[in-house]
């Protein structure tokens, strides 16, 4: 891995076998639509280089207990029949997928919540996504920029322009008890739109530039640029993992020796004087030792550039040996994990 100016670039042996798609949540992302996440960060999880342990919280908690309870509540509401995901896939379908609905799709994938048909089953009508938020105003006059394209992806992966967004707006009650929660029309909304209602050329604008990046970037394996405050985490762990955050470990090396060979010639040319420097500093020590009188803590003397101060100081140890010969020691010891870095100068043979 190489870090170039404010980008990453891989190594030929650092590309994964198989890249991860551009799905619903990261499309917004890469193209620098979402307020969350980056277009670096999506590249680092396409390209498997980096991606955060997912952990659960009480709001994704929340979120997967509260949305059978909105398909249900859609389903009465316009008194139709969703298609969920277990009705193709049977219960395991994550595993079955790989968590991606679109297969024959090099490029873009991911999941879909539920599907709609007509009355029959036989017409399909629209992507429906659920999502929950604490967040109320973000839906204030339209919903997050992020899941319109999310679900008007998903929608055009099946070649259609049917999109549904519901989304139940929590309390804090609800995130501590998500199983009690009942979708209401006053704590649950639902957009029913068209793509170009939002996206007039959703095509051009949007799926052609995610392939300019999957192209620029992800094939070639060069990421966008990134920004050391929006993704610090993501670089912390990629620096941490990674000797060379700036350039090569060979080329840190010739610069050390570099460097060094140029402070040896500079030394050369003061090796008489820092000796007797080094002499003339243990005798002005000696003297200040030698007039330190009893009872006191502190002798000094100044020049016009250095003052040359001697401390007495008393300290404290601990015998060791005593505690070794009366059984005490093994008791107390403890085991402190360090590393040392040494520099050994390579002798011509």
């Amino acid at each position: 891995m190489k870090w170039v100016n404010n980008h990453i670039e891989l190594e030929q042996n650092e590309f994964p076998k198989k890249f991860k798609k551009i799905t619903g949540t990261r499309l917004a992302s890469i193209l620098n639509l979402n307020k969350w996440s980056t277009p670096f960060q999506a590249w680092c999880e396409i390209t498997k280089t980096y991606e955060k342990p997912f952990e659960d919280t009480k709001y994704t908690i929340a979120g997967k207990t509260i949305e059978p309870k909105q398909a249900d509540y859609y389903e009465s509401h316009f008194f139709t029949k969703l298609v969920r995901p277990k009705d193709i896939w049977g219960e395991d379908y994550f595993k079955k997928t790989y968590g991606d609905f679109y297969p024959d799709n090099k490029i873009f994938g991911g999941m879909w919540d539920y599907l709609e048909y007509d009355l029959f089953g036989e017409k399909f009508e629209n992507v429906l996504e659920c999502k929950t938020t604490i967040r109320a105003e973000d839906w204030k006059t339209d919903p997050p920029l992020n899941y319109l394209l999310q679900v008007c992806l998903y929608s055009y992966l099946l070649k259609s322009n049917q999109n549904t967004l519901m989304c139940s707006f929590l309390s804090e009650q609800d995130l501590e008890k998500p199983n009690d929660f009942v979708p209401s029309e006053e704590n649950t909304i639902i957009r029913k739109f068209k793509t170009e209602d939002y996206f007039p050329n959703f095509e051009e604008d949007y799926i052609d530039k995610a392939i300019d990046f999957w192209e620029q970037h992800v094939l070639t394996g060069i990421s966008p640029d990134y920004d050391e405050k929006l993704d610090a985490d993501y670089l912390k762990e990629l620096r941490k993992n990674n000797l060379t955050p700036d350039t090569k470990v060979e080329e840190l090396v010739k610069e050390y020796e570099t460097l060094s060979n140029e402070i040896d010639r500079v030394i050369e040319t003061i090796a008489d004087k820092q000796k007797r420097l080094d002499v003339v500093k243990g005798l002005i020590k000696q003297y200040l030792t030698d007039n330190l009188r009893d009872g006191d803590k502190q002798a000094s003397c100044k020049g016009t550039r250095f003052e040359f101060i001697v401390t007495y100081s008393e300290t404290k140890t601990i015998d060791k040996e005593l505690l070794k010969n009366d059984g005490l020691l093994s008791r107390y010891e403890r085991v402190t994990p360090s590393q040392r870095f040494t520099t050994k100068e390579l002798k011509d043979e």
